[in-house]
């Protein structure tokens, strides 16, 4: 069996039709993206945010004694070959040089299984 590796990425919500738009187009055809928060060195001052945030989030943390910023999380589990293309995609759409562009985080993965057939593997993701 192939190696495979978990993709994590920490990316602007802004980002993420761009993001899923240039992940399908190098081939990666299932992900999962997660609504979550988080702060970086910026410290999550939603001044220094790059991109707009509704007002609802601009109170919110405003009010907050540890301020978070909206992000979403970009999960993908593939083969270990396919690594460097996927961070390297990534990179190039969600880099803006400003602080909050992102992290990306790199795993092992044991295995993959497919609940509804028992594939397993590669099999399992494509």
């Amino acid at each position: 069996m192939s190696k495979l590796c978990e993709v994590l990425a920490i990316v602007r919500t802004n980002k993420m039709l761009a993001t899923k738009k240039a992940l399908e187009d190098i081939g990666l055809p299932s992900f999962t993206a997660l609504k979550c928060f988080g702060r970086g060195r910026q410290g999550g001052r939603i001044e220094e945010l790059t991109y707009p945030v509704s007002p609802e989030i601009a109170k919110k943390a405003e009010e907050a004694t540890y301020n978070f910023i909206p992000k979403r999380l970009v999960i993908a589990v593939v083969p270990e070959a396919m690594v460097k293309k996927v961070v390297e995609t990534i990179i190039k759409v969600n880099q803006t040089g400003q602080h909050g562009d992102g992290k990306i985080f790199v795993l092992p993965v044991e295995n993959s299984v497919r609940v509804r057939t028992g594939e397993e593997g590669l099999e399992a993701l494509f």
